[in-house]
Formats: structure tokens, C-alpha cells, sequence
């Protein structure tokens, strides 16, 4: 029975079953969305699970790939460590080979200058000639690898300061002038007073290298070496009129060994080191260089660095050596510490050759002995920096002085170009020759230092 077919006097009864009845919809409605919230829960709980289960899955190949680059940096750091130690190992190999190595070209050289002034015949003369030239470009080599391998390695500091520009372009137009006359071609230099920050021994060599490349390359006409500021800085051209340099050559030239063609057909051979000798000084230094060329014209090389800012320091400050002077040797008494053997003998060979009375020592010890009978004190000392057992030559030197006089003059020889030997050479007030010893210079220096040599006393 529908509660339509209920008699009207169960009214009262009809309300209830309807109260009812909307009690039993409105909870199964209820019922319904509880249902329908404890499905949306589960599905959300599976959703969880899942989550869960990626989220670990990607934290452990999250963990895994960290754990991995971890082991590849560590993987670096002991490669780049063993790379600096490779770089410092081959500096050190390179130079204790330097010396090794200059030591008997040292003596080669010393004896060829000795044979030299001796009275030979014309072919004699030639082959010592060549001798000399071939020795030359040996010592070139060396030093140029020694100096690309100290670039490379960090250890060359520059000492840039604020120096004469005509100072260092003295020296560099000195040296290729005669050379730039022999072969026909006029040689400009337009510079003005001007003083730049640099390091002026880095920047002679940067100078003499691109110089004896326009010297070399340039077969009629000239080379220009132009100097002037622009904008608060100095541009410093080097300018030739050689064969010129193609666009493909332009991205080479600064390869070690790699040399361009149309060389003018020197006696002196380049080795294709000088510009990537440039490049590495310019990058140490902070100076830009640009090449622009046209082929079958020339070239132009423009060297960009700061103008001055302190104080110029004069030419005699910075150790520069003072202009040769005639000389004589004979009767002047000269003491010669070298431990190389043939270095000592060919040194004194040479010295005796300008009619000099030698005491030669292989150490400090020896040299004592050679003293002990000698009444006359030594008018100047010739000594090598490094001696065998751990002695150094500074250690003679002072000897020298606290037996003879302070005034003792001496000058030390080394292969070690290093700033740190130079440094301490000069602190203990005593001049320095870097091997290969240049004979002439030698001469002229002992002149310079003891008025007695120069006058023959």
C-alpha cells in the first residue's frame, strides 16, 4: 500500500511515513557519499603508494648519479693535481736541463771565441764562423723552450711597473739595425717620450721578436718601428714590407715551429718559436697584439698597453749595463770558480788568450789553496752560482771580500734565468752573467768594474 491509498483520517500517520521516508533518502544519501569519499580516499591512498614508490626510485638514481659525479670530481681534482705536478716537474726538468745542457755550449762557445783570435788561415776562420752560428741557434732553442715551458707553467710573475719606452727600444734598434743594413732595407723608429706600464725585460723580448721577424721576413724597403698614445694607451707598431701573411697562415703563426714562407734567405735560420713566445708574454703581461697584413705587401704587428702611471724608473736603476769600453787584460789577475771542468778550462783559456794571469778552483776549498801562496790580491772574480757539495758562489764571493776588502768586484755566472737567482745575485751586490758567456761582454764588464783591469796594472 502507497501512502496515497491511506484513508485521510490516518493524516497523522501519513506525516510520519513521510518523515520517514525522507529520513531513509536523506540517509542513503549520506550513505551514498560516504561511499563515494571512502573510493576517493583509496584511490588516493593507491595514488600515495605509488608516489611513494617513484619518489624513492628517483631519489636513489638521484643519489646514485651524485654519488657518481662525486667520484668524478674527485677523478679531476686528482687529475688537475697531477697535471700541476707534471707542469712543475717538467719546469724543474727543463731547467736542471738548461743547465745541463748550457754548460758544455758554455765551453763550446768560450773555446770557438778563444780560437777565433788565434792567427788562422781564411777557411779556419770560416768554420769557427759557422761553428759559432750553429751554436748560436742551439743555445736559441733551448732558451726558448725553457721560456715556453715557464709561460705555460705560471711561473714567469711579471714585474710591470712604470718604465722609458725609448730605454727598451734602444737595445732592441742596438741589435737589429746593423742586421736590417746588411741586408739593403732602411730601418724607421718614429717614437716619442713616452713611458708605459710593463715588464721591460718581458716587453724587449716581445719587441726584439717581433723586430727580428720584420728584419727577417722583409726583402726590399724597410722596417718601421712606430711608437704613439692614443686614447690613454700606447700603440706600438712593428711594420714591414715582406712578403705578407695569407688569412689561413694568420691563425698559425702563433704555433710553436711554424714558420711562414718567403724568409729572405738569412744565414740565421728562425726556429718558429718567437711569436708563440709573443703571444704567451702578451697574455702573461695583459697587452693585446693584432696582425693585419696584406700579401705581397707586409705586415703590421700593434702591441696595445697602458701608458705610465707612477713614477718612471731611469735607465742604471733597472740594472741595464753600461756601454762597452776599449780594454786590456794583461797582467791583471783574475780568479775563476766553476765546477763544470770544460766551462773552467775554456774560460780559462780565453782569459789567458787577453794575456790575464788565472787562478782557477773547481770550489770554495780549492780555491783556498790556490790562494794560500798568492801575495797579490785578485783584481776580479768570475764565479758560478752553482758549485758541487751545496756550495754556492755568492758563498766564494763573500769570502773573496772578507779576505781581500769589500771592494772585491765579482761577477756570477749561471744558467738559471730565474728572477729569484737574479734577485739574490744582486742583493749580495755582485754582477750577473747568464750562460752561454758572451766573451765580448765579459771583457767589457771586467772593465767596467776594476778601473785596475782597464788600466792594465
Amino acid at each position: 500500500m502507497s501512502l496515497a491509498e491511506i484513508p485521510d483520517d490516518t493524516a497523522e500517520l501519513k506525516r510520519r511515513i513521510a518523515k520517514l521516508e525522507r529520513m531513509n533518502a536523506a540517509l542513503m544519501d549520506h550513505v551514498e557519499r560516504s561511499t563515494d569519499r571512502q573510493g576517493s580516499a583509496y584511490s588516493l591512498f593507491q595514488t600515495a603508494i605509488t608516489l611513494d614508490t617513484r619518489v624513492r626510485d628517483r631519489t636513489e638514481e638521484l643519489t646514485n648519479l651524485m654519488l657518481s659525479l662525486e667520484r668524478s670530481n674527485r677523478a679531476l681534482v686528482e687529475a688537475k693535481e697531477e697535471a700541476e705536478f707534471a707542469n712543475r716537474s717538467k719546469t724543474r726538468f727543463l731547467a736542471a736541463a738548461s743547465h745541463d745542457l748550457l754548460q758544455p755550449l758554455n765551453a763550446a762557445r768560450l773555446s770557438i771565441s778563444t780560437l777565433a783570435d788565434m792567427p788562422l788561415g781564411v777557411e779556419a776562420l770560416a768554420i769557427a764562423g759557422q761553428v759559432e752560428r750553429g751554436l748560436k741557434t742551439i743555445e736559441d732553442l733551448i732558451k726558448a723552450l725553457i721560456d715556453i715551458s715557464k709561460l705555460d707553467a705560471g711561473v714567469v710573475r711579471p714585474n710591470v711597473r712604470s718604465i722609458s719606452l725609448n730605454d727598451v727600444l734602444e737595445d732592441v734598434v742596438a741589435t737589429f739595425e746593423p742586421v736590417a743594413s746588411r741586408k739593403g732595407l732602411r730601418f724607421v723608429v718614429k717614437t716619442g717620450q713616452l713611458a708605459v706600464e710593463s715588464d721591460p725585460v718581458l716587453l724587449k723580448r716581445i719587441l726584439q721578436n717581433l723586430v727580428s721577424n720584420a728584419v727577417r721576413y722583409a726583402r726590399r724597403g724597410g722596417v718601421l718601428v712606430r711608437a704613439r698614445s692614443r686614447g690613454g694607451s700606447c700603440l706600438i707598431d712593428v711594420v714591414d714590407t715582406g712578403p705578407g701573411i695569407t688569412p689561413a697562415d694568420r691563425a698559425r703563426i702563433f704555433e710553436e715551429f711554424y714558420r711562414g714562407e718567403g724568409a729572405s734567405g738569412d744565414a740565421e735560420i728562425g726556429l718558429g718559436l718567437g711569436l708563440s713566445i709573443v703571444r704567451r708574454m702578451t697574455l702573461a703581461l695583459g697587452h693585446s697584439l693584432k696582425v693585419s697584413s696584406k700579401v705581397g705587401r707586409g705586415s703590421r704587428f700593434r702591441l696595445r698597453l697602458a701608458l705610465a702611471q707612477g713614477e718612471v724608473r731611469e735607465r742604471n736603476e733597472t740594472g741595464a749595463f753600461m756601454p762597452p769600453v776599449s780594454t786590456t787584460l794583461s797582467g791583471s789577475r783574475i780568479v775563476v770558480v766553476e765546477n763544470d771542468v770544460g766551462a773552467r778550462e775554456a774560460l780559462v783559456r780565453l782569459l789567458v788568450s787577453w794575456e790575464a794571469t788565472v787562478v782557477s778552483a773547481h770550489g770554495l776549498e780549492e780555491l783556498k789553496q790556490a790562494l794560500a801562496g798568492q801575495s797579490e790580491p785578485p783584481h776580479i772574480a768570475l764565479i758560478d752560482y752553482h758549485l758541487d757539495g751545496g756550495v754556492y758562489g755568492l758563498e766564494v764571493a763573500a769570502w773573496l771580500r772578507a779576505t781581500y776588502g769589500a771592494d772585491t768586484p765579482a761577477i756570477v755566472t749561471t744558467a738559471d734565468h730565474s728572477a729569484e737567482v737574479a734577485a739574490e745575485v744582486r742583493a749580495a751586490g755582485c754582477e750577473l752573467i747568464h750562460k752561454p758567456i758572451k766573451p765580448a761582454y765579459v771583457r767589457a764588464l771586467m772593465s767596467h768594474l776594476a778601473p785596475s783591469v782597464r788600466r792594465g796594472e
